[in-house]
């Protein structure tokens, strides 16, 4: 019975949380307006999306979300990974101090960060844009990059950067030779994590982006619905970006499932 109650459980929380994307994905092959009214098959959505000229401004907020969440997250990565070396060689006492920092952002309510984010841009005078958006999703992508990346460092050998120096090697070539191939996983992590909440972020970007016309896809689709409804091209578009991060994510764990099993025979 209990098995039975728990299998039931999960297989509940598993429905609510996946079925409004399936029902998504379901009527993205229909041509209906209205979400839920079924008119038959169709791949018009998706023509749609792809075809230049319709939707210009969809396709616009997508590539502006795509090249934001592209450079923040990367810059984040490289961030991070330094942050996350420099904490770990910390002293003791330095070190707890900085991480308690560092998760401040974290735990931070967004709308709190997006404010303070508002007004340090207004007071130095940055004109709102694709300049302050990058900049405000580096500052709070950074935190989760250094979180991924420093639990690889406490699981590394601290006695392979040394060796390398004691080999003749120089800091800046063990540290590219050594160093990054460990915590690379954990980069990579940091990067695909970042990338996914430049993409997903909201209040942030609505304080910063300005008033000159720039949208990511957050702040359009927020824009859509105030206006009584959601273009029926959002359908498809948010079919893609699922599936796609889906498919990244069981090529991730395919690869840490395969580097494990390697470990575990050496």
């Amino acid at each position: 019975m209990k098995k039975i109650l728990a299998n039931s459980y999960i297989g509940s929380l598993l429905i609510m949380l996946y079925a409004p994307i399936l029902i998504i994905i379901i009527f993205s092959f229909t041509e209906a307006k209205v979400l839920g009214n079924w008119t038959g098959f169709s791949l018009k959505l998706y023509t749609n999306l792809f075809q230049s000229g319709v939707h210009h401004s969809l396709s616009s907020a997508l590539w502006n979300t795509l090249i934001i969440g592209l450079i923040s997250a990367f810059v984040s990565m490289l961030l991070g990974t330094v942050a996350a070396i420099g904490i770990y060689n910390l002293k003791p006492r330095a070190r707890k101090i900085v991480q308690f920092a560092n998760n401040i952002p974290i735990l931070n309510p967004d709308i709190i960060t997006a404010i303070s984010l508002f007004l340090l841009f207004v007071s130095l005078g940055i004109s709102q844009g694709y300049t302050t958006v990058i900049l405000a999703h580096i500052s709070f992508c950074t935190p989760y990059v250094v979180l991924s990346v420093y639990p690889r460092l406490r699981m590394m050998n601290e006695n392979l950067y040394e060796a390398a120096l004691d080999l003749g090697a120089t800091p800046f070539y063990a540290l590219r030779k050594v160093l990054l191939p460990e915590l690379r996983p954990g980069m990579i992590s940091g990067f695909i994590l970042a990338f996914t909440l430049s993409i997903d972020d909201f209040v942030v970007t609505l304080f910063t982006i300005g008033n000159e016309g720039l949208e990511t896809l957050s702040t359009y689709i927020y824009a859509d619905a105030r206006k009584g409804g959601l273009t029926p091209e959002l359908r498809p578009l948010s079919a893609i970006i699922f599936i796609t991060v889906l498919a990244l994510l069981l090529v991730i764990n395919h690869r840490a499932a395969k580097r494990e099993q390697e470990n575990q025979k050496h």
